[in-house]
């Protein structure tokens, strides 16, 4: 692979080709912050707190640092007022949903993020994908997933699959940003929407016990 020199918050950086904006900052020690990101998936931009100002060929843009691919003379800042308000709004927004997230409340104290300035659904999910991805791309077990669109979007489980793969893994619980009771919660919420097996059948050969 070649590499890239770029720019980050004033610093020259030497990348590698396929390389993201995260990925080259992280490895100088510049960090940017990020809720719907795990190493052992691909990059998804749901969350958008790790927006960044790029300029290239004198355009400049905002852009999800997880998902943009380095490229030569690319210059990159990490932290601007634009990208405060971002974020702060981001973060005020998912708040209305997780207020007692320890991950948001620390983001929400460096931004200064109000907790309150939404009226609260506490939903405790915020759309990450974290859950539904790691099911998906590392368990491949599919058994849980989106539904609903917009403001009434939110996190299933699949009953029949999960019935016979959640309970023993439950690996996605402590993924969650928000909060793992709630995923707990959605699962046996979904498990209990099964229907009654039905009662064995003697196929004729029961006898009546007295």
């Amino acid at each position: 692979m070649s590499e890239i020199i770029l720019q980050i918050d004033g610093k020259e950086v030497v990348a590698k080709e396929g390389m993201t904006i995260l990925s080259a900052a992280s490895s100088v020690g510049i960090s940017i912050p990020t809720l719907c990101l795990h190493e052992k998936m691909e990059p998804y931009g749901g969350c958008r707190i790790c927006s960044v100002e790029v300029e290239s060929r004198g355009r400049s843009s905002v852009v999800a640092a997880c998902l943009y691919p380095v490229e030569q003379d690319l210059v990159v800042t990490t932290r601007t007022a634009k990208l405060d308000r971002i974020r702060k709004s981001l973060l005020e927004m998912m708040l209305a949903h997780a207020p007692d997230s320890p991950q948001l409340e620390a983001l929400a104290e460096e931004y200064g993020a109000d907790k309150d300035r939404f009226a609260k659904d506490a939903s405790f999910c915020i759309h990450c994908g974290l859950c539904v991805r790691y099911c998906a791309e590392v368990k491949k077990a599919n058994a849980l997933g989106f539904i609903n669109r917009g403001a009434k979007k939110e996190i299933s489980f699949i009953p029949e699959i999960a019935s016979k793969e959640c309970w023993d893994c439950k690996e996605c619980f402590e993924l969650c940003p928000t909060s793992a009771l709630q995923a707990a919660y959605v699962l046996i919420e979904a498990l209990a929407s099964l229907p009654e097996p039905p009662a064995p059948s003697c196929g004729g050969s029961c006898k009546s016990q007295t």
